[in-house]
């Protein structure tokens, strides 16, 4: 399929200076459009990147207080177990 629209290309060769060659005006409007999409997509993978790391960190806390739960009803289920043991 087509890289660029037709609209941008229209658009390029209307603004070309006649004296630029087509594969120096095609370097331009690649470097440009390949760095304008760089930015926005670095800036959303940043954006991204930033609500991964605070989600990641409220995933370990929650994990974290699980595991503690668990250890505390573990421990609990083992002295209810000791103590019917010696009861019978």
């Amino acid at each position: 399929m087509w890289r660029f629209g037709l609209n941008w290309i229209r658009r390029g060769l209307r603004l070309a200076a006649p004296s630029l060659l087509f594969a120096e005006w095609t370097r331009r409007a690649t470097t440009a459009r390949g760095c304008y999409d760089c930015c926005r997509l670095s800036s959303e993978c940043d954006q991204k990147k930033t609500d991964q790391v605070r989600q990641f960190s409220q995933l370990q806390d929650e994990n974290a207080r699980l595991k503690r739960l668990v250890a505390e009803l573990s421990l609990d289920k083992t002295m209810l177990q000791d103590v019917l043991a010696k009861k019978l």
